[in-house]
């Protein structure tokens, strides 16, 4: 993992050193939005757009699978990079489509020659004005649940109106404790921060579950954008970050409530075909190198995602 800095390459690791060992996200350095409106610089158009994902990244597995649920394939063409990230970061397997370029740090300066931050997954392509509309993961994901709409005719809404407080406060409590908490966990390099990040990791799972005994999803008994951002990191628990990340209080399969919500929700049509776990379990034992030097990746473990989840009646 390595970071550009004035449109150069550098292959650095994150610095904990100044946060007290604290593992702390850098924001998103692009943050345009495309619109349902024929006076917006990034309108909503077919064959327009293109989406860099990894398989393997669970900020990535969101943009797909709304891509997926609201029917956008036909309309947001995808590349998908190797789950391999190592001294040049992000790499494709085969030149990507659009200018041949290997390195996704190079569809970055591309779009700002002199990009300082990160480079991450997703990235959303304006082929159109030749630059990155956005790179961050739960405004895209906005994006694609409406904007889109008249193309597709796919109306279902996972952040409707009524429910779009509840669904912020889930979303602001689920993203630092949860979704950003397993890799506050890995990532910690002082016993105190990984202690800190993983009491307050199981105790936010542990408050999902208690939730889910009375409640189909978060949100009540509609399926929303909450359940998504949850989802994609619940399905990588027990395959990586209970071992890998050190998160090996319980288990996702010990918990009947979450359990059974994450089964629903990977038997959703098309939900499963966004889910590798070769690409998932690869990434992260093999790319981690200063958390699993050898690069051995686990063979398990058997996840039993397809039998009843036993929710119907909720």
């Amino acid at each position: 993992m390595g970071q550009l800095v004035n449109g150069t390459w550098h292959d650095t690791w994150y610095d904990t050193k100044s946060n007290g060992g604290k593992f702390v996200r850098e924001n998103a350095g692009f943050r345009d939005w495309v619109q349902d409106n024929p006076q917006a610089q990034f309108q909503a158009e077919s064959g327009r757009y293109h989406l860099y994902v990894s398989l393997a990244c669970p900020w990535a597995h969101r943009t797909l699978i709304l891509r997926t649920l609201k029917g956008l394939e036909p309309h947001i063409d995808v590349t998908v990079v190797c789950p391999d990230m190592l001294g040049e970061g992000w790499q494709m397997g085969l030149p990507e489509p659009l200018f041949g370029y290997t390195r996704l740090h190079q569809i970055y300066t591309h779009a700002k020659p002199d990009y300082t931050g990160r480079v991450t997954v997703p990235v959303f392509w304006d082929k159109q004005t030749q630059t990155i509309v956005s790179n961050e993961s739960s405004e895209i994901i906005r994006m694609f649940n409406r904007e889109f709409d008249q193309l597709t005719g796919n109306t279902i809404d996972y952040y409707p109106k009524p429910l779009r407080s509840l669904i912020d406060e889930w979303n602001e409590f689920i993203y630092p404790a949860i979704n950003n908490g397993v890799y506050r966990c890995g990532f910690a390099t002082t016993q105190e921060a990984y202690e800190e990040a993983y009491e307050q990791l199981f105790s936010a799972l542990d408050r999902v579950e208690r939730h889910l005994e009375t409640h189909r999803y978060l949100a009540g008994n509609q399926m929303t954008e909450a359940d998504w951002r949850l989802f994609t990191t619940l399905i990588r628990f027990d395959a990586v970050y209970v071992g890998h990340f050190k998160c090996n209080k319980q288990r996702i399969a010990d918990y009947p409530n979450l359990n059974g919500y994450l089964k629903e929700l990977y038997q959703v049509e098309g939900v499963a075909q966004t889910t590798d776990f070769y690409h998932i379990k690869r990434h992260y034992y093999f790319s981690h190198t200063s958390i699993n030097p050898t690069q051995i990746v686990p063979t398990g473990p058997e996840l039993d995602l397809l039998s009843s989840h036993g929710r119907e009646d909720l």
